[in-house]
């Protein structure tokens, strides 16, 4: 049996899905900005006043805010990045960066947390004064610009992976500087300075557990991972059910580029005679309708797999 081959690729969205698209990355852009620049203007201060007041707290909690900035600044960095169009070397384009700054700030806020936990276990073994007043104010101060930087983010895209671990970031910040505030005024009305590291160590946990999810999806989008809403195991069995004319599916792979853009190649053996771009539309149309997917790849074969003939001839 001979096989013949159609290949078709589907690039283009419809105009109000891409003006959606570019209307979502300007609006994640714009608000990513000015959340790098409220932590950027405030992250010196609270370092000033970690250093006068002694505090783990406020000190740990500006450390968070200069990766915060260094982040943010990353993650709006990678949405401009994102604009640019695809080229012969790079032709998915950019928009893989915004996953990798996502996968990046997810590792980086696991070493931010050991660093806390561990300096809370010096502090604990070597207790040291506190100067309560100074925390309360700087924490104050520090829980409005993360207020204000989270309210920011949380306006933008939440679907979207750096939007979120960026978000998550300013989330650490925001508790940090609410740990700062219950520690200071502690200290303040008790003097018992133990409550400082200890606060520290459990915004240190709750770091951890929330960017677990970021690093996990984000890290599964670099290795090419099916999505994740997405069973492939279906997909051939239901074009075979579907799609008359469609007798097999093989060669079947799904993966992200981003969370938006999601890919599919497949080759698909149909019964003889039948017009190799009329079955492709007709995939397609169902591969778009049972799954959402629109960016597809049909190879049409009839009989013999055209890579399994190629094989046998070098075999």
């Amino acid at each position: 049996m001979g096989s013949h081959s159609t290949h078709s690729h589907s690039h283009s969205h419809a105009p109000g899905q891409a003006h959606s698209h570019r209307h979502r990355s300007d609006t994640n852009e714009r608000r990513m900005g000015l959340a790098a620049l409220l932590t950027g203007l405030f992250m010196g201060a609270e370092i000033a006043g970690g250093i006068v007041s002694g505090s783990l707290a406020l000190l740990a909690d500006a450390g968070h805010m200069l990766t915060d900035f260094a982040s943010l600044s990353l993650a709006w960095f990678g949405f401009r990045l994102a604009r640019r169009p695809a080229d012969w070397m790079r032709t998915y384009g950019f928009d893989r960066f915004q996953v990798l700054i996502a996968f990046v700030n997810g590792l980086a806020l696991f070493v931010i947390a050991a660093w806390i936990i561990y300096e809370a276990y010096e502090r604990l073994s070597s207790p040291q004064p506190v100067a309560g007043g100074i925390m309360v104010v700087v924490a104050i101060l520090g829980l409005l610009v993360n207020i204000a930087a989270f309210a920011l983010l949380h306006g933008a895209d939440r679907e979207n992976l750096n939007v979120r671990g960026a978000a998550i970031h300013v989330l650490g910040d925001l508790l940090g500087s609410v740990a700062a505030l219950v520690a200071g005024a502690v200290i303040f009305f008790t003097n018992w300075t133990p409550i400082d590291p200890l606060l520290s160590v459990l915004v240190a946990l709750i770091i951890v557990r929330s960017v677990w999810q970021v690093v996990k999806e984000s890290g599964h989008i670099l290795l090419e991972g099916a999505p994740l809403e997405l069973d492939t195991r279906h997909i051939g069995p239901d074009l075979i059910a579907s799609v008359p004319g469609v007798v097999g599916v093989h060669h079947l792979h799904v993966w992200s580029i981003t969370q938006e853009r999601r890919m599919v190649t497949l080759h698909a053996c149909v019964d003889k005679g039948l017009a190799g771009d009329r079955m492709v539309k007709a995939i397609k149309e169902r591969l778009h309708a049972r799954f959402g997917l629109d960016h597809a790849t049909v190879e049409i074969e009839h009989g013999v797999c055209a890579d399994a003939a190629a094989e046998a001839k070098t075999a």
